[in-house]
């Protein structure tokens, strides 16, 4: 029988099917999506194999500190948070109010709220306070595009050696191969990667993905010695 013809269609039936088998429907994440539907939050979270995907590494790292940059609806928040050792923590960090609000519904219904610590206001004005905090074992960056240079160079400072940096959404649909692309979010993401590259205290990846969220992948990188 000749392969099945590779479509979006495809992505998202094997997407569902992975999922089904080790990223089951849940009624704690379901709720947090709809409650982020009902709020009409931008439809970005992540999709339920990405959320396993950090569920999974938060195991994998058993960090007692972790800071998101991004939290929208607090998804990808449960995810990580139900995999927290004992004593474990995240930072979370939002732009607009509403979205934190949402979110800390949505954390607080899941029974996290205790473990997460929500900011609220522009990334680059809240992260200078952290520093206090730092280091942190695990930073995941998912917020605007454009300032993903400055993301990771707040990751940097906001590390230690061991700490692992994964950047979601660096495919663009990949047009993120496309150097003179006037779209702002290719462009901050384009000058991300180069900063990575360059990086001597970074060993990173990157990875494409295809699935229910289209065609897009992730970077991750870690703090050398």
């Amino acid at each position: 029988m000749p392969p099945p013809k590779i479509t979006h269609k495809t992505w998202t039936a094997v997407d569902e099917y992975f999922a089904s088998l080790v990223a089951p429907s849940d009624s704690l994440l379901d709720a947090a999506v709809e409650a982020n539907r009902a709020a009409k939050l931008p439809a970005i979270d992540v999709s339920r194999m990405q959320g396993k995907f950090l569920h999974v590494l938060v195991r994998m790292l058993q960090p007692r500190q972790v800071l998101e940059i991004g939290l929208l609806g607090g998804y990808s928040t449960i995810w990580m948070a139900r995999a927290l050792p004992e004593g474990g923590r995240i930072v979370s960090l939002e732009y607009e109010p509403r979205h934190a609000e949402v979110a800390r519904k949505n954390l607080e219904r899941a029974g996290f709220l205790d473990r997460v610590e929500i900011r609220v206001g522009a990334a680059l004005d809240t992260l200078p306070a952290l520093a206090a905090s730092a280091p942190f074992d695990l930073i995941f960056i998912d917020a605007d595009k454009p300032n993903n240079p400055n993301y990771l160079q707040w990751a940097l400072r906001l590390s230690r050696p061991g700490t692992v940096i994964v950047v979601d959404n660096v495919v663009r649909d990949g047009r993120i191969i496309d150097a003179k692309s006037s779209d702002a979010d290719v462009q901050g993401t384009r000058r991300m990667f180069e900063l990575m590259a360059a990086e001597p205290r970074l060993c990173a990846t990157a990875m494409q993905n295809v699935g229910a969220k289209g065609y897009d992948g992730f970077a991750m990188a870690v703090v050398l010695p």
